[in-house]
């Protein structure tokens, strides 16, 4: 089965806190606007390498634990800024919940980007702050503080620092009954805290060498707020946040940072440490769009931090797979302001192929089914990419992420044949 999509109106859709389009699954067309022939909907497919035991086995996992409802599955979104927006993701997050049905599994791994001026959120949760939190990224050298999983923190240095977290998906319910907090305290000892409703909870279980506070609640919450209460000389860098409910089922986490290629992972002191707390069954790869931003880019430079980054993801879950996303097409700002192809969209894609193949894994050719080179400009003129022509807008992104799951779950339906 395909997935139909009318995308008709799209340029004029402005939010995705809910679907604004919905998909429905029919027999081998779609239904779409011939004014965006430029797409390749046809191609809209994942490719497997050779040997595709690796992948197939995780679409067994999957059919086997949503057919049971027993067991969970871990998938995980890892890229730059298209994952940190949060659109996309969401996007594919929501037609899973949709298709599977049920109550939803946990809702993972998050992190409060606003907690910090300047960076912007996902719009499934929201962040408010009582004052502007400091910010580190991995795309930095150096940091003052070990990354992790997430590859960003926020730290403060006084105890009028706080932080709520609210789950903004009315028609979903991610209300959690454990919350376990990644940080770590420099100077003295700080132990965080946590208010939900009128009452304080201090940490029900604490890990400081390995960066964990525990808390745990005899009833599931949507909403909290966390307190760090800083001596003169101390600071708390928070690193994430992992949301659990107990529930069978998928959960769909998402780790983006602005700016981020696949060496500032490799950056992340801390990333198998936390990934274990809740290790992937699948990981769908959209790095890459920053490594080839550099004029000096290098295919086997660049294939080789993927293969490393992999293996630290396999210590974690040697049986983990990888579908992996080649980059959109995009486009550099030369001088006097004009805007010019940026041509190394092909060499990103011949390499994602063999990375498939070298990790048994799959290939969503985003910049073949996008329309290849220069395809971004007409992505724009319909309302679908932004004027850097290097994001989408928020349609723009939700078509995406429509168009992967399309492809997602068609193999899936093909391996229940």
């Amino acid at each position: 089965m395909l997935l139909v999509i009318s995308i008709q109106s799209l340029s004029a859709q402005s939010s995705d806190s809910a679907l604004q389009y919905s998909p429905i699954l029919l027999d081998s067309f779609f239904a779409y606007d011939s004014s965006f022939s430029f797409i390749k909907f046809d191609e809209d497919t994942l490719y497997y390498a050779s040997d595709s035991s690796v992948i197939s086995n995780f679409y067994k996992k999957m059919d086997k634990i949503t057919s049971e409802r027993k067991g969970n599955l871990h998938i995980m979104h890892i890229g730059g800024s298209h994952v940190q927006a949060g659109t996309m993701s969401n996007r594919i997050r929501r037609h899973i919940l949709k298709y599977w049905g049920d109550e939803p599994a946990s809702r993972g791994f998050i992190f409060p980007y606003s907690a910090a001026n300047a960076c912007n959120n996902p719009k499934d949760y929201c962040i408010s702050r009582s004052e502007p939190f400091s910010l580190i990224r991995n795309v930095h050298a150096s940091y003052p503080s070990p990354l992790g999983l997430c590859g960003i923190s926020v730290y403060c240095t006084n105890r009028n620092h706080s932080i709520t977290i609210k789950m903004n998906e009315p028609d979903i319910d991610f209300a959690s009954d454990t919350i376990i907090l990644l940080g770590r305290s420099n100077g003295f000892f700080i132990d965080p805290i946590l208010k939900e409703d009128t009452i304080y909870h201090f940490p029900d279980d604490t890990d400081t060498s390995r960066g964990r506070y525990y808390f745990y609640f005899d009833r599931p919450i949507n909403e909290f707020t966390l307190y760090f209460p800083c001596g003169v000389a101390d600071t708390f860098f928070l690193n994430g946040i992992l949301l659990k409910n107990g529930k069978p089922g998928i959960t769909f986490s998402s780790i983006g940072v602005n700016g981020a290629a696949v060496s500032s992972y490799l950056r992340c002191y801390n990333f198998c440490r936390d990934l274990s707390l809740l290790p992937p069954d699948l990981v769908i790869f959209g790095i890459g769009v920053n490594d080839a931003f550099d004029s000096k880019f290098d295919t086997s430079v660049f294939r080789n931090n993927y293969l490393s980054l992999i293996n630290r993801i396999k210590s974690v879950n040697p049986d983990c797979a990888f579908i992996f996303l080649s980059n959109n097409d995009t486009w550099k700002k030369g001088s006097r302001g004009r805007y010019y192809v940026n041509q190394t969209g092909p060499l990103v894609s011949e390499t994602m192929f063999k990375l498939a193949e070298a990790t048994q894994g799959a290939v969503w050719d985003q910049f073949n089914i996008m329309g290849g080179l220069g395809s971004m400009a007409k992505w724009q003129a319909k309302g679908l990419a932004q004027k850097d022509r290097v994001h989408f807008t928020v349609s723009g992104y939700n078509l995406i992420g429509d168009l992967f799951y399309n492809a997602f779950i068609k193999k899936n339906n093909k391996q229940q044949q």
